[in-house]
């Protein structure tokens, strides 16, 4: 039996993809528990009629996160620190300290999950984190942390 997926199966295949299952497992367990359909003609052209839908989606997406790349290209951020008098931090900048500073400077929030510290930032100066917005935008911004 042909069935295409419609969500993620373990040991069988991803979304929208089309496999082929013996009868009584498509029938009595993919099909009612919703994670499949059958693979006929009309849920064909429904699923690639989806897939097209998904991929516009995902190209948008992709320009909008190239669009903020861009504003942070060749911009330092400032992040603000507590500061003993030699230079060390009292605690250290996180991942979400660098994004609040994105939002201040371009109004746009990234996640912090999408921002990773190349080293541990414990003293005051310049450093650099990596932002992988998506598999295809990812970039490098510069930060310069000052004594609050």
């Amino acid at each position: 039996m042909e069935i295409i997926l419609l969500k993620n199966v373990e040991r069988l295949g991803k979304a929208n993809e089309i496999v082929t299952v013996k009868n009584g497992f498509g029938r009595n367990y993919l099909i009612p528990q919703k994670m499949a359909i059958v693979a006929n003609k009309r849920n064909r052209a429904t699923i690639d009629e989806r897939i097209r839908k998904q991929q516009e989606a995902e190209s948008r997406l992709i320009e909008q996160y190239r669009a903020t790349a861009a504003k942070l290209d060749g911009q330092t951020l400032k992040v603000g620190a507590k500061a003993g008098t030699s230079g060390k931090i009292f605690g250290s900048v996180t991942n979400v300290q660098i994004a609040n500073a994105i939002t201040e400077l371009i109004g746009e929030e990234i996640d912090r999950r999408k921002i990773t510290l190349l080293e541990e930032v414990k003293n005051l100066g310049e450093y650099v984190a990596q932002v992988k917005l998506h598999d295809e935008v990812e970039f490098n911004v510069n930060f310069e942390v000052y004594a609050d």
